[in-house]
């Protein structure tokens, strides 16, 4: 079995449409810069209510990533 080392990042998605789509918009802008995502974790979720309904969705992820080898890049 080969052993895994993750590195975790933070960041936040945001939506007018729903929790899913805020995490769907953070990972994916996530995998705009950082390679071998792996996995996720909701942390947080926040909203704005606007006249007595929900208007802005707000999810905190973890992201965790594989690390590449020392000198993968060489």
């Amino acid at each position: 079995m080969t052993a895994h080392v993750y590195k975790i990042t933070e960041v936040v998605g945001s939506s007018t449409i729903s929790m899913e789509d805020a995490i769907k918009t953070a990972v994916h802008e996530a995998s705009q810069t950082l390679r071998h995502l792996r996995w996720f974790e909701v942390t947080e979720t926040r909203g704005h209510i606007n006249e007595g309904v929900v208007a802005h969705w707000q999810v905190t992820l973890k992201i965790g990533f594989t690390m590449e080898p020392e000198g993968a890049n060489k």
